[in-house]
This record gives structure tokens, sequence and C-alpha cells, in this order.
């Protein structure tokens, strides 16, 4: 029965948000050829041992009410409660994260060549100094836990 819920899913897009925490939105049909969104928080459990699982299913019937609502509390979030607060922060943080990935590539850090004729083993991986480093704000545990 898994493997069938699988096949119905005719779109899904993946949303990393920090190093436990991912949203997944998924698009499935119906029997009936109908279609209908299913929003799934999947969290890491702090043993190691799997992770749990929060949906939402969210008809047709209901996208335009619950997309102005959620705009709306957004909206207020931003523009009442937090009006000072850089939200383009996270989204940097994780633009910085990626083009590390994509810069060390599967393996890590590449291997620095400075053509001195120095052997393979005398060579280190090249490594950013400490002051190099992006200077990021702290995670809070509240990051990557939101209690709904």
């Amino acid at each position: 029965m898994d493997n069938d819920r699988k096949l119905d899913i005719v779109f899904s897009k993946k949303v990393n948000a920090g190093k436990r925490r991912t949203y997944f939105f998924d698009v499935r049909r119906t029997k009936g050829d109908d279609f209908y969104l299913t929003l799934t928080e999947s969290t890491k459990r702090f043993n190691g041992e799997g992770f749990e699982r929060h949906k939402i299913f969210l008809y047709k019937e209901d996208f335009n009410r619950f997309l102005n609502s959620l705009d709306e509390v957004v909206s207020y979030i931003k523009t009442e409660l937090m009006p000072d607060y850089d939200y383009e922060e996270f989204d940097r943080r994780h633009e910085e994260w990626e083009a590390r990935q994509e810069e060390e590539g599967p393996d890590g850090p590449r291997p620095t060549n400075n053509g001195s004729g120095d052997d393979a083993e005398k060579q280190e991986m090249e490594k950013p100094k400490e002051s190099e480093k992006p200077k990021l704000p702290p995670r809070s545990k509240e990051d990557d836990d939101m209690s709904w």
C-alpha cells in the first residue's frame, strides 16, 4: 500500500529547513483523477532513531482561503510584530551553504595544487581560516523545533 501512495504523487517540492527539519509539498492524484496537496514536516528525532512526521491535507476548495490566511498571518508577523527582523537572513545562509557544498563536491574539499611539485601526501585539503569563515548568528533550539 505504501508504494501505491507514492505513485499518486504528480509533483513534489522539498524545502530543507535547518539540520533537522524538512518540508515536503506533494501534489497527489485521487482515484477519481482529482488533485490535492499534502504538506509534510519531517523532523529528525534527537535520539537519532528515525523521523517524526506531521501532515496537512489541503483540498482545492480550501486553496484560496488557506493562502489568503497564510499570507495575512505572515504579513502580520513581518509588519506588526517583527518589522525590523531580517527575514532574508536564512535565505542567504542557505545559499552560502549550497555554494560551499557545490564547491566542495560530493567528496569534500578539493586538495590544493600550488604548483610547487610537493608530494601529494604533503598537500593539505584547502580549509578556510577561522577568520575567513562567514559569521552567522547562532541558531537556537527554536529554529529547529517549532511548536505548533
